[in-house]
């Protein structure tokens, strides 16, 4: 494969059309609605533009192109559904694996990611398949146990990586390549392919995966992929898959959840044991030397990935609430509460912060110095997905429904 300049390559790490929501957390992985997505307070409740029912499953759903596709739970099998955005018709679906189901329910876990011409979706027992959006025909499919070593042990697992509670993260896009967080401990916890045949391009490092998603950012100037693995923080040369630095992180059942927000070049996570942490890269001679430059051990988030907006880091906090941080100092600037009981999804839509809680209420807060909640409205039931904006509208799913909204 010949590999494209630096530059040009983080140029097309992730092209997508105005008001797509296209993967994990919006366009550019980072909570973030494309900037020219609006989001309008309804008066009174949401309108309901179309409603369907569906199987369980902690996916999210993914829009690009008119176009919207999900996974779910169809009698046992873990299943990719493909639709029209508009009006919630269906246009094919194709299945993927066996479900798993564990105490916390059954149905997929990761998130698809719609890319041109193609679909990628992986289950919880490590079956990724690309499939061709015209018809849902599979382009071509790997398997993390087959291909790559990693058998998926379920329950028989001691620890919360992926191989007991199911691949959770999604992978990434990046130009010409997907990588994948397989978890193999003997040089292949991360995984690059071709996009378009499904080559292997590389394999790197001897991590477990955990539940985390991918990140490509360019922190430091040097384009890489980030990964929150079982045992570490770490960035990867994107185009050799060479660690160029990694963070040992040990935490509590291995159980590193959200997904690394890049912010400059500075790299923030989240843990149930060490709290909110934020990490600076610097270049060192030919080195990436990373630096612990704060941590607040209060703000210990379990499930939910922070956003941020103009220096502020907001998220679901450890205690049923909502908290802010500052990004410079991580303190904490408020908290409030009114979260759900383990995860609320945060997004930053149009200037705003748009909280949806895992029971089901979608919370507008004003991102400022001071808590200001500007509305709240009850959208779905139980749930532990993240919505898609776009296209002016919300996209929102839980265990039995899926459904577009939008104001009045």
């Amino acid at each position: 494969m010949k590999f494209l300049p630096a530059l040009l390559l983080f140029c097309l790490v992730f092209s997508t059309n105005a008001g797509d929501w296209p993967q994990w957390l919006g366009p550019g992985r980072d909570g973030r609605a494309a900037s020219d997505e609006k989001f309008t307070k309804p008066e009174g409740e949401f309108r309901v533009v179309w409603k369907t029912n569906i199987g369980p499953g902690f996916s999210s759903p993914v829009v690009s192109r008119n176009r919207l596709a999900f996974l779910d739970d169809v009698e046992g099998r873990e299943t990719l559904h493909y639709v029209e955005a508009a009006t919630g018709r269906q246009l094919w679906t194709a299945d993927l694996d066996e479900t798993f189901r564990d105490e916390w329910g059954a149905g997929p876990r990761s998130t698809p990611i719609l890319d041109g011409e193609h679909v990628y979706a992986h289950s919880c027992r490590g079956e990724l398949r690309c499939f061709r959006v015209s018809d849902g025909k599979v382009v071509w499919s790997r398997n993390f146990d087959q291909d790559f070593g990693v058998k998926f042990l379920g329950s028989q697992a001691r620890e919360g990586t992926a191989q007991r509670r199911g691949n959770n993260g999604s992978g990434v896009v990046a130009g010409e390549l997907i990588i994948v967080p397989v978890g193999n401990t003997n040089g292949a916890s991360l995984v690059a392919l071709e996009k378009q045949s499904g080559r292997v391009v590389w394999k790197s490092g001897n991590d477990e995966a955990a539940y985390s998603s991918l990140v490509v950012g360019k922190p430091a100037g040097i384009l890489q992929v980030i990964a929150f693995t079982a045992d570490a923080l770490a960035g990867f040369d994107l185009a050799t898959g060479k660690i160029l630095w990694r963070i040992p992180l040990k935490t509590s059942a291995k159980r590193h959840a959200s997904t690394p927000l890049v912010i400059g070049d500075r790299i923030v996570v989240t843990s149930h044991t060490l709290g909110l942490l934020c990490y600076q890269l610097k270049p060192v001679g030919l080195d990436l030397v990373p630096s612990l430059l704060w941590e607040n051990r209060e703000l210990k988030i379990n499930l939910s990935t922070p956003v941020e907006f103009q220096g502020r880091i907001f998220s679901h906090g450890p205690q049923k609430n909502f908290v802010s941080a500052d990004l410079a100092t991580g303190k904490t600037i408020w908290s409030a509460p009114g979260a759900g009981d383990q995860h609320s999804s945060v997004a930053l839509v149009d200037g705003q912060v748009l909280a949806l809680t895992d029971d089901g209420r979608l919370i507008q807060i004003k991102p400022g110095a001071e808590y200001t909640k500007l509305g709240e409205w009850q959208v779905c039931g139980k749930n532990w997905n993240f919505p898609a904006f776009a296209g002016g509208k919300i996209f929102v799913r839980d265990g039995k429904t899926i459904q577009c909204l939008e104001s009045r």
